[in-house]
């Protein structure tokens, strides 16, 4: 352990509790089980009882030191001796993740108030026949979220997802909360809340994908991460990101993309690391060693790597989110590339692994989405790659997206998804369905308790039977501290790209006349015309900033186009040409030919800027940039040569839309042939 993640430990570790207790080993007695560590215990209503001059906490309150109980045996002893003790209900409950919701948190409905956020629970049940991510009517109901009480109480989940996005001070005493509940029932097993990434410059932030903007260090985007080119700070990002984490009471992350963006059109291409396999696999295994560690403790945050086998082939970039999507094909035999990211991310321990929803065309797999495919999960997840972890589903696979399987009942389902290997299922809070199946006997309870075994290792390895509170001032401090966003800012001028710098324009001369504008409407139905024009009050890099461009001796124009949102899609053709993605090509073109223009381009997908960048305009553009998820500021470093660019494409752009249409989709655009790409892959200068 760094000596930087000792301090963290010592600063949050104890909670706010009602009782601690902590001892110190005295008896010496190493590589014995009354040589392990006293660790400190959380407690809010169990009873604490001394064994061996050792202190426990008696969760099931029978006033006796139980095997599950013992931190100083091994996990998979505890979770053998707990799951034995677990009713079928209470094992059901355990295998289901479902979004959990604070009060006045509206996440999937109409709000039903203007108050404020808060860490109480919202107890009103969400039911609805719809589907959580594109409103649509389900064949089934479905329950997204349940009271917080109903849903630990009655239904026996342990395992939440938070979609809300409030300060850490309300996180962390909303997860106390939930753990002291927890504690409170049954055989106090304590709870792990899961997310979505919440450290990235986003412009893409959406439920299911990323929170975008928080209290937390705020990093480039993964694109961005993977542009650096510099895999120390991708782990001290991981390593920060997990301290963070940890302090408000996350330790699950459903993160991060293993999936390669081969795909240009695909609208999750910005999760990604890229289109390299190598490079990705590098870029995973510094995010899960530093989330997680060697293995996981009780500082860790446990990774949940997605979408295995790779969900970055899909048919003309269409996502399996939607029947029309719901085709992931390989027309250029690339399968087992998608493998390498996953390969690395097993060998640096993650501790779970989704599947997407795909079904896979053109291979000698059965179409059938990934969750229901057995030779996929099951022979070469487990079997092959050596996978020990937890299989979790992706968000509805059950009701919403069973691609190849809609033609089985919900019970059929649920048994084809169990025989093929999934662990944990995520996407409804209701385990009627799922208890009904296992009830039945169309399943072996051998598979019910082998899932709840695996799930149980990870909340004993993570140390949350011991202490799941979090210290809610200690939190406030960690997250977003300036010192941790000083280390996010080096990584957001590190991860932007020169690729064009005609005449040695770059950087510019101080006190040059500079004109910036922000050019990013949020659709293509946004107002004309111009962004918005950076005026500083203050401004340490030396430059001359001019309120209109006639006054100007160089144009910096930072453009952000905004492609159809996932959620938004509609089986429509994806194209990349900015006049499809939300740019004003006429108003540009205008503004370039005005003076010298730097021209920085955010880039969410490879997009085509043939429009806007080609033989009768690159004169009037001297230099070009690409960002992915950053900062104004930290540009500005750059063109003023506070900052010299070392960052590197992490994918390559097609030089046209014709070209996009005729690439394969399963193939790196490093590997389509001398006239794809504009910028290619892994291109960069520097001053």
């Amino acid at each position: 352990m760094s000596h930087h993640s000792k301090n963290h430990v010592s600063r949050f570790a104890i909670a706010t509790c009602l009782l601690l207790v902590t001892f110190a080993v005295t008896d010496g007695q190493a590589q014995s089980k009354s040589s392990v560590q006293q660790p400190v215990l959380g407690v809010r209503s169990a009873k604490i009882i001394t064994v061996d001059k050792r202190s426990f906490k008696d969760l099931n309150r029978n006033g006796q030191l139980d095997k599950y109980e013992d931190w100083r045996l091994p996990a998979e002893e505890r979770s053998k001796d707990l799951v034995a003790r677990m009713s079928v209900e209470e094992k059901v409950g355990f295998m289901l993740i479902s979004t959990t919701r604070l009060k006045n948190d509206w996440s999937f409905e109409a709000p039903k108030n203007k108050e404020p956020i808060t860490s109480d629970f919202n107890e009103s049940d969400l039911s609805t026949n719809t589907n959580m991510f594109t409103r649509k009517p389900l064949p089934t109901p479905l329950m997204n979220a349940a009271g917080t009480t109903k849903a630990v109480t009655q239904f026996h989940l342990r395992h939440f997802i938070l979609r809300a996005n409030v300060s850490a001070r309300i996180t962390a005493e909303w997860a106390n909360k939930l753990q002291a509940l927890c504690e409170s029932d049954g055989l106090g097993i304590p709870a792990i809340v899961a997310s979505n990434p919440r450290n990235h410059v986003t412009a893409a932030a959406a439920i299911g994908t990323s929170v975008g903007k928080t209290a937390f260090s705020s990093w480039p985007g993964e694109l961005g991460l993977a542009a650096m080119r510099d895999l120390k700070l991708t782990r001290e990002f991981a390593d920060i990101a997990r301290q963070e984490w940890a302090a408000v009471g996350l330790r699950k992350g459903y993160m991060y993309m293993a999936d390669l963006a081969t795909e240009p059109r695909w609208q999750r291409v910005d999760g990604t690391f890229g289109e390299n396999a190598e490079w990705a696999a590098k870029m995973i295994t510094e995010v899960v060693l530093g989330f997680q560690g060697k293995k996981l403790s009780n500082t860790s945050v446990a990774m949940t790597t997605k979408h295995f086998p790779g969900g970055g082939a899909g048919k003309a970039g269409q996502d399996p989110h939607f029947d029309w999507g719901k085709e992931e094909v390989f027309p250029g035999g690339q399968f087992q590339t998608n493998l390498i990211p996953f390969k690395a991310a097993i060998a640096a321990g993650t501790s779970a692994i989704m599947p997407y929803y795909s079904m896979p065309t053109g291979t000698d797999y059965e179409p059938i989405a990934y969750a229901y495919n057995r030779p996929i999960i099951h022979n070469l997840l487990r079997v092959k790659l050596g996978f020990n972890g937890i299989i979790n589903s992706d968000t509805g696979p059950i009701e919403m997206m069973p691609w190849g399987a809609e033609n089985l009942t919900i019970s059929q389902r649920y048994k084809r998804t169990l025989e093929a290997g999934v662990n944990l299922y995520s996407g409804t809070a209701d385990p009627a369905n799922l208890l009904e199946t296992v009830k039945s006997g169309q399943v072996s309870m051998a598979l019910i308790d082998d899932s709840v075994v695996r799930l149980l290792n990870e909340k004993f390895e993570l140390g949350l039977f011991e202490n799941p509170y979090v210290d809610v001032e200690a939190a406030e401090k960690l997250a977003g501290s300036a010192a941790f966003q000083a280390r996010a800012d080096v990584a957001l001028r590190k991860s932007i790209v020169l690729l064009r710098n005609d005449a040695k324009t770059l950087p510019l001369k101080p006190a040059t006349k500079i004109y910036v504008e922000t050019y990013a409407r949020r659709a293509a139905t946004a107002p004309m015309g111009q962004g918005d024009v950076y005026q500083p009050t203050d401004s340490k890099t030396g430059l001359q900033f001019v309120k209109t461009p006639e006054e100007a001796d160089v144009i910096l124009l930072w453009l952000l186009p905004s492609g159809k949102s996932l959620f938004a899609s509609d089986g429509s053709p994806l194209e990349l040409s900015l006049s499809k993605n939300a740019v004003d090509i006429a108003y540009i073109n205008s503004l370039t030919a005005k003076k010298p223009t730097i021209l920085a381009i955010n880039y969410t997908n490879p997009w085509v800027i043939d429009e806007v960048y080609n033989q009768t305009t690159r004169p009037h553009i001297p230099g070009v940039l690409a960002t992915f998820g950053t900062t104004l500021d930290a540009v500005l470093d750059i063109v003023s040569g506070k900052v010299k660019p070392t960052g590197r494409m992490p994918f390559t752009t097609p030089i046209s839309e014709a070209a996009v249409r005729n690439q394969l989709e399963d193939v790196p655009g490093y590997k389509e042939g001398p006239t794809y790409g504009l910028f290619k892959y892994d291109e960069g200068i520097s001053y």
